[in-house]
C-alpha cells in the first residue's frame, strides 16, 4: 500500500498539470461544438497518460514518454513542425541568431574521443590556444570518452564570462596538458568570407539568414565595390539552410526597387496572410548577378533565389534547390518550451510555390525526387516572361552536374586520415601562403601517401556493391551456380586496387588536402578561397558573369527546363 501512495504522489505533479491542460481547454472549447474532438481527445490522453505512469510495470521517465508522444504525433504533419523543450532552447535561438554562449569551436568524434574540429576564428577556444586536431579528454574533470558530439557540446557551452577547464591531448606533446577557456557570446558571421574571384567578379558566400545577415552582405557587397570597383556579383547560397524571412526580405530588396513584391504568405490563419514587400531603397538594381544553389538550399535561400529568378535580376547556376516553401512561427508553451508550427505557405513573385509536394519524395541527396507532369504548373517570370515551374526547389537556367567523392576520398575523410595529415602538415609549418595559391605537389602528395601507407582505410566502389547485390539476388533465385564463373570473372576485373585508386582520384584528394590544409591557417575562409580555382558551380558563373551576351541571353523569353 505504501508503494501504492508512493507512485501516485510521484506523478502527481505531472497528473495536475494534464488535468489542467485539459480542464482549460474544455473551458475555452466546450462552448464550441466544433471543438469537442479536441477536448475528447486531450480527456482521452490525459487518462492513458496517468494510467500508464501509475501502473506500468516498471519505472517510467514522464518528461521522456511525452516528449516522444507529441514529436511523434507532429512527425505525421510535416518535417518542419517541432517542439523545442526548454533544454533545447539554446540550440534554437543559436539557429536564428548565430548566437550562443560557449567556446566557440566545431568538434567531432574520432575512435571514441572528442576532438576539436575547427575553432572558430577570433573566440574563446583560438584565444586559448586550442587547434583542430586536439583531443579533449576531460570537461571539468569528467572523461568524454564514449560520449557524443551532442553530450559534449552542452557542457562547453554556457554563460558568457564563465570557464571551462578542458585536458587536452595533442599530437606532439608528450603528456595532456589543462587548458581553462572563459566562455563567451559566441556570434558566427553569416558571411564568413567575401572577396574578389577576378579582377571584376566579386563573391559573397552566405551560409544563414541569421539576425542582421543582411546587413553583413550589404557591407560585403560596399566594401567589394567602392574598394575592387566590382562590376558584378556571385552571391553563394549553396548549403544554406535558410532562417528568418524578414531577412530573406531584407536581402532581396538589397537588388531590387523599393515597392516590389517579394513574396506571399498565405494561411489558414488571416494573420499569418501577407504580402512582403522592399520596403527601403536598393543597393544596386543594375549590376548582373549569379547565385548559387544546390540541393541544401532551403527555406530563405530559395526566396531569394526566386525571387531574382522571377524578377529577371539573377542568373541561377547550380542545382535544383531543396523545395521548402513553408512558413514556421514559433509559439510559448508552458515551462519555457516552445511550438515550431507550419502557419503558411509562401509565393514567390511569378505566384509560384517551391514546396515539394510530397515530403517523403527525395532522392539520396536530399534534393525533390521526381514529380509526375500532371502535377506541375507553370508560371510566368514577371519581366521577361520566362516560363518556370512549381512543384518543388528553384531550378537553376544554368544546371551543373553536382560532385561526387569516389569511394577511396570518401574513406579517407570519413576516416580522418585527411584531417590528421593536415594536423601534422600545420605543426612542421608555421606559417602558410595565401589558401588559393596554395598547391599540394606531388611531392607533398607522396608524402601522403607514406603516411597513409600503414593506415586502415577499406571501402567498397559502387559497382563492387552492386556485383554482390546481384549476388544475392541471383542466390534467392537459385540462378547463382549457373552464373558464378562469370560472377568471380567479374568480381576479380572489379577488384579496387588502392594503389591504382590513389593515382586515379589523385586530383581530387588533392583538393582534399589544399582544403583541410588552408583550414588550419585561414580558418573556413581558407577552407572557400581553397576551393575556388576548382569549383565547377563558380566555373560555370564565371563563364556567365564573364560574357554579357550569354548573361543577357538567359532571360530571354523561354522555358526553365523542367527537372
Amino acid at each position: 500500500m505504501k508503494d501504492y501512495i508512493k507512485r501516485i504522489s510521484k506523478h502527481l505533479r505531472v497528473l495536475i498539470v494534464v488535468a489542467a491542460v485539459v480542464l482549460t481547454s474544455a473551458l475555452f472549447y466546450g462552448f464550441t461544438d466544433n471543438f469537442f474532438e479536441i477536448t475528447k481527445n486531450l480527456d482521452i490522453f490525459a487518462t492513458l497518460f496517468k494510467e500508464l505512469n501509475l501502473y506500468y510495470v516498471d519505472e517510467t521517465k514522464p518528461g521522456d514518454l511525452m516528449k516522444k508522444g507529441i514529436d511523434a504525433m507532429l512527425e505525421s504533419l510535416d518535417p518542419y513542425t517541432n517542439y523545442i523543450p526548454e533544454s533545447e532552447i539554446e540550440d534554437y535561438r543559436f539557429m536564428t541568431t548565430g548566437q550562443y554562449g560557449g567556446i566557440g569551436a566545431q568538434i567531432r568524434t574520432k575512435d571514441s574521443m572528442i576532438v576539436i574540429a575547427e575553432p572558430y576564428e577570433g573566440f574563446a577556444a583560438q584565444k586559448a590556444g586550442l587547434i583542430a586536431g586536439d583531443v579533449i579528454l576531460e570537461v571539468n574533470g569528467k572523461s568524454t570518452k564514449g560520449k557524443s558530439t551532442n553530450d559534449v557540446s552542452k557542457i562547453l557551452k554556457g554563460q558568457p564570462n564563465t570557464t571551462v577547464k578542458l585536458l587536452i591531448r595533442r599530437d606532439g606533446e608528450k603528456k595532456p596538458f589543462e587548458k581553462v577557456v572563459t566562455r563567451e557570446e559566441i556570434k558566427v558571421k553569416a558571411v564568413p568570407y567575401y572577396g574578389m574571384i577576378n579582377d571584376k567578379i566579386g563573391y559573397i558566400n552566405l551560409t544563414q539568414f541569421t539576425e542582421n545577415c543582411t546587413d553583413e552582405v550589404r557591407e560585403a557587397f560596399q566594401a567589394l565595390k567602392n574598394d575592387n570597383k566590382m562590376e558584378a556579383l556571385v552571391l553563394d547560397l549553396r548549403s544554406n539552410p535558410g532562417g528568418l524571412l524578414k531577412e530573406a526580405v531584407n536581402l532581396s530588396n538589397l537588388f531590387v526597387d523599393k515597392g516590389q513584391l517579394i513574396v506571399n504568405t498565405k494561411g489558414k490563419v488571416k494573420e499569418w496572410s501577407s504580402s512582403y514587400k522592399a520596403q527601403n531603397p536598393p543597393l544596386d538594381t543594375e549590376i548582373p548577378i549569379v547565385v548559387l544553389v544546390n540541393s541544401s538550399s532551403a527555406s530563405a535561400s530559395e526566396i531569394v533565389s526566386g525571387t531574382l529568378q522571377d524578377l529577371d535580376r539573377a542568373a541561377i547556376v547550380g542545382q535544383k534547390s531543396y523545395g521548402k516553401g513553408l512558413v514556421q512561427t514559433t509559439r510559448p508553451l508552458s515551462y519555457n518550451a516552445q511550438l515550431k508550427v507550419t502557419t503558411a505557405k509562401y509565393y514567390i513573385p511569378s505566384g509560384r510555390c517551391i514546396q515539394a509536394l510530397d515530403y517523403s519524395n527525395r532522392n539520396e541527396d536530399g534534393s525533390v525526387g521526381k514529380i509526375p507532369d500532371s502535377l506541375i504548373s507553370k508560371f510566368e517570370t514577371v519581366k521577361k516572361k520566362r516560363i518556370v515551374y512549381d512543384g518543388g526547389g528553384i531550378t537553376p537556367d544554368y544546371a551543373v552536374e553536382p560532385r561526387t567523392l569516389s569511394p577511396i576520398s570518401k574513406s579517407l575523410y570519413d576516416k580522418m586520415l585527411i584531417f590528421d595529415f593536415a594536423t601534422g602538415y600545420h605543426q612542421q609549418h608555421p606559417a602558410l601562403q595565401s589558401a588559393r595559391e596554395f598547391v599540394v605537389t606531388d611531392e607533398l602528395y607522396n608524402e601522403f601517401i607514406s603516411f597513409i601507407s600503414n593506415k586502415e582505410y577499406d571501402y567498397t566502389t559502387s559497382s563492387e556493391d552492386l556485383v554482390e547485390k546481384f549476388k544475392s539476388t541471383a542466390e534467392k533465385e537459385k540462378y547463382f551456380q549457373a552464373v558464378k564463373p562469370e560472377y568471380e570473372a567479374l568480381k576479380a576485373k572489379l577488384m579496387h586496387n588502392k594503389n591504382d585508386d590513389l593515382a586515379k582520384f589523385k586530383d581530387e584528394i588533392k583538393e582534399l588536402l589544399k582544403s583541410e590544409i588552408s583550414s588550419r591557417y585561414y580558418y573556413q575562409k581558407g577552407r572557400i578561397e581553397a576551393s575556388m580555382n576548382t569549383d565547377p558551380e563558380l566555373k560555370q558563373a564565371l563563364k556567365v558573369l564573364g560574357d554579357k551576351q550569354i548573361y543577357a541571353s538567359t532571360f530571354e523569353k523561354r522555358e526553365v527546363e523542367k527537372k
